[in-house]
């Protein structure tokens, strides 16, 4: 589960990244997608503390 977890923060970090560049930080649709990676982000860490 973990693997999956990781590949899954580093394909929405890297969608966040490409739509940033493109469209701006400040981006409706890049927002939601740093509150997603943020979301995956906080299971990892709490993986990582259990």
């Amino acid at each position: 589960m973990k693997h999956c977890l990781l590949r899954a923060i580093e394909d929405k970090r890297q969608e966040m990244m490409e739509h940033g560049l493109k469209y701006g930080l400040s981006d409706d649709n890049t927002v939601r997608l740093s509150q997603e990676l943020d979301q995956l982000l906080n299971k990892l860490d709490n993986i990582n503390k259990a």
